[in-house]
């Protein structure tokens, strides 16, 4: 869950509040504040009239399991008390919601009973399911129990289920069935792609300004560094990549970044570099100035995840190699829409052959169009308005 302060920036979430807001809609926003920002709840009304409630909560990312399993409990209570407390005279027609967390189900119900409202779940991640993939949980255990149980209650409520994938819809529905696939659907990671083209003087700058070769291909991954992405094949490619024609960036932050950080200290690569995070109108120039994306994913997931940095590569006409685990989609989506290559997550051999295919600039070139096709065809933001908006019309 991310904290939104405005409409301005860009991305999944206010790319799509900033389409209903455009629209003529007025709308709330209500976001975390994590204690570490020493910021208390508070309510803030731009010159829009688009509100801003941010809600003081305990640290949610990029913090220990401890903390993030009881934040994401008390995060419930905290939202309901300031929803009250701020909104007590605003009546809400649509409420959009998105796991993660999946602890909203009484901060739901209170908004439908309160104003007839109908529901809207974004499902971004599949949890508990994606914790006992990594270990973090124990399958059939104390709190296994306690968040399937918040989980189903969370499904129950929603009056539709905007899925990532169809690979997404089609693990809800088999998991869950309970669950009435009339109210499941997909509804993708969406984004209001804007067209970037930059001169050779441009990226020469940017690339200069991060010290980044001028004379050879920029493979990058760029996003959270965590333990769902994989991140020892991901090292494991730079290390034994044997194309010197190829370099590696890998930019981001997360629990993973400082374990990177050591092995980059460690081996000394030349081939590669390590950035942390930037803020998001940066990360897009240097994107832009990049020339192949790279998606990595845990082999061991068993839930179909869809990672919404695919997204910034198909705007920016990034070929695309997506190192991902068996059980979801997206790679075969990047194939069957010609945007690049997919293997599983550890095959060396097939990743070594994707590389040296991405280097030949007469296989590339066409996966730049198709990229920019993709991502105005399938994950453009209109198309995500028009399916939540036409259950309320």
């Amino acid at each position: 869950m991310v904290k939104i302060t405005s409409l301005d920036e860009r991305g999944i979430y206010t790319d799509l509040l900033r389409k209903f807001k455009n629209e003529g809609h007025l709308v709330s926003v209500v976001s975390p504040a994590e204690r570490r920002e020493k910021q208390k709840t508070q309510l803030k009304i731009d010159e829009s009239g688009t509100s801003f409630l941010t809600v003081r909560t305990f640290n949610l990312q990029k913090t220990n399991i401890v903390e993030k399993g009881v934040g994401t409990l008390a995060m419930e209570y905290q939202f309901l008390s300031a929803i009250k407390k701020h909104f007590s005279k605003t009546k809400f027609h649509l409420v959009i919601y998105s796991t993660p967390p999946i602890t909203f189900f009484k901060v739901i119900d209170f908004i439908k009973r309160r104003d007839d409202s109908y529901s809207y779940l974004l499902l971004k991640d599949i949890f508990p399911q994606n914790a006992v993939d990594m270990n973090y949980i124990t399958k059939g255990g104390i709190l296994h129990k306690m968040f399937l149980k918040k989980e189903r209650e969370l499904y129950e409520i929603s009056d539709t289920i905007g899925c990532m994938s169809s690979a997404n819809k089609k693990y809800i529905l088999q998991h869950n069935p309970s669950v009435l696939e009339s109210k499941v659907e997909v509804n993708p990671n969406s984004i209001y792609p804007i067209q970037t083209n930059l001169d050779t003087v441009s990226i020469e700058i940017i690339r200069t300004k991060y010290k980044l070769p001028l004379d050879k291909k920029i493979f990058v991954y760029g996003g959270n560094l965590g333990k769902p992405q994989g991140i020892d094949f991901l090292l494991e490619v730079i290390e034994n990549t044997k194309q010197t024609e190829a370099f590696f960036l890998i930019i981001g932050a997360g629990t993973e970044y400082d374990r990177i950080n050591k092995w980059f200290n460690e081996k000394r690569p030349k081939n590669a570099i390590l950035l942390s995070g930037l803020p998001k109108n940066e990360y897009d120039k240097l994107l832009s100035a990049c020339d192949i994306g790279l998606l990595f994913l845990n082999k061991n997931f068993t839930i179909p995840n869809f990672p919404s940095r695919l997204l910034s590569y198909l705007e920016m006409q990034k070929p695309i190699i997506a190192a991902v685990d068996s059980a979801t989609d997206i790679g075969e989506i990047i194939v069957k829409n010609g945007c690049g290559f997919s293997l599983q997550s550890g095959d060396s051999n097939k990743m070594e052959i994707a590389i040296k295919n991405t280097l030949n600039e007469e296989l590339t070139k066409p996966m730049k169009k198709k990229a920019w096709e993709l991502v105005n065809k399938d994950f453009h933001v209109d198309l995500s308005y028009n399916l939540i908006i036409s259950k309320i019309n």
